[in-house]
């Protein structure tokens, strides 16, 4: 009997909707990612008191999650790959590994992950990052429909270095919705894709995936504008937010939870969600 992913998925998206924190950055090897993440246990404890849909996290530290007691705490997603395109200088060889090559799913079973989530990183003039990460896919791809595992596709194009430094988001919307239509075709259950430049282009990225989209966070910006722009992407049809910069690094993640909560869950503006914050706080 095929074990259908939509079991795990209901974990997920109880009304069609998630608020995904990702707090996975200890595998990207950069200092900048891990500030505010030095106290695993302390954040972990924050975010399951702010109750999103789900934190994203490596099987490392997803004990943290998984052996606190009760029902009613956030479903894990579980990355199960690692890469070193995310440093701001580019490296003589770009690699995008599994974490697990020979049972790529066995720390995700063994949590009771309820997705689990792998980059495709097209990345200006690296043909060989791209095939691995195709390469890392197409490995996991059989697992997951095994085992009724929900696979998060996460297409992320990127600038050439010499424009911006290291590890920055090209938001051509035509590269974007080709990279989506890609990660689809592969057989993704969930999209994790980058914003466009234009929000109103949004819908197009939701159009190629035909699966549930959840927007990529991507680096800290202003928190008032993170809440505007969310909404406005909602709008465009987006199932959620993977978020994890724009919450951890902040001094109250819970009272940030609470505002992409609104809008997610409750349609909520920009301007609704910043009081639902400052209430909060």
């Amino acid at each position: 009997m095929r074990i259908s992913p939509k079991v795990r998925m209901n974990r997920l998206f109880a009304n069609g909707r998630c608020l995904d924190v990702a707090i996975d950055h200890g595998v990207c090897n950069e200092p900048s990612f891990l500030d505010g993440l030095e106290d695993v246990a302390g954040v972990v404890d924050q975010l399951a008191a702010a109750r999103p849909d789900a934190i994203q996290m490596n099987f490392g530290q997803a004990d943290l999650l998984q052996e606190r007691a009760g029902k009613d705490k956030p479903a894990l997603v579980m990355r199960i790959d690692m890469g070193n395109p995310y440093n701001k200088t580019r490296h003589r060889d770009m690699w995008s590994v599994l974490q697990n090559e020979h049972e790529p799913l066995i720390g995700a079973l063994a949590m009771d992950a309820a997705c689990v989530v792998v980059n495709l990183f097209m990345l200006p003039d690296e043909p060989d990052l791209f095939r691995q990460c195709v390469q890392n896919i197409a490995r996991v791809r059989a697992d997951c429909d095994k085992y009724g595992m929900p696979l998060m596709i996460e297409p992320l194009a990127m600038l050439p270095n010499s424009e911006r430094g290291g590890y920055m988001v090209d938001g051509d919307a035509e590269k974007i919705v080709t990279l989506t239509r890609l990660a689809r075709e592969m057989g993704a259950d969930i999209v994790k894709a980058d914003p466009t430049t234009e929000a109103g282009d949004f819908y197009r990225v939701v159009e190629a995936a035909r699966c549930p989209v959840l927007v990529r966070g991507g680096g800290k910006e202003d928190l008032r504008t993170v809440f505007d722009k969310s909404a406005a992407l909602m709008a465009q049809g987006a199932h959620g937010m993977v978020y994890g910069r724009n919450v951890y690094q902040h001094a109250n993640p819970r009272a940030v939870v609470a505002g992409l909560m609104a809008i997610i869950h409750e349609g909520a503006d920009g301007a609704t969600a910043w009081d639902r914050y400052s209430r909060s706080n």
